[in-house]
């Protein structure tokens, strides 16, 4: 239970939700213009579903990446600990 309540604070604290809203509006955009760059410059149909997924599946990925960083890190600093290695830093 622990984990997944680390998970979640990782999801929503240290600009995680920011970075990832901004790669999601980058990469997102660029997706929809390649995937119904037709339908969006003509007045054409517009897939809704399509275009939520394609800014959605950005986000949740850099989301995760960034979770799985912190906690691979913090894995990384608890074994540090338990060998007398000097810890890995997560404020860099």
């Amino acid at each position: 239970m622990l984990r997944l309540s680390n998970t979640f604070s990782y999801c929503t604290s240290n600009g995680v939700p920011r970075r990832s809203l901004l790669v999601a509006l980058i990469v997102g955009s660029v997706l929809n213009l390649i995937n119904q760059g037709d339908e969006l410059f003509r007045v054409g149909k517009i897939n809704w579903a399509k275009l939520v997924l394609t800014y959605a599946v950005p986000y949740f990925v850099a989301t995760y990446g960034a979770v799985s960083y912190r906690m691979m890190a913090l894995r990384e600093c608890g074994a540090a600990v338990a060998t007398d290695r000097e810890p890995v830093s997560l404020s860099q």
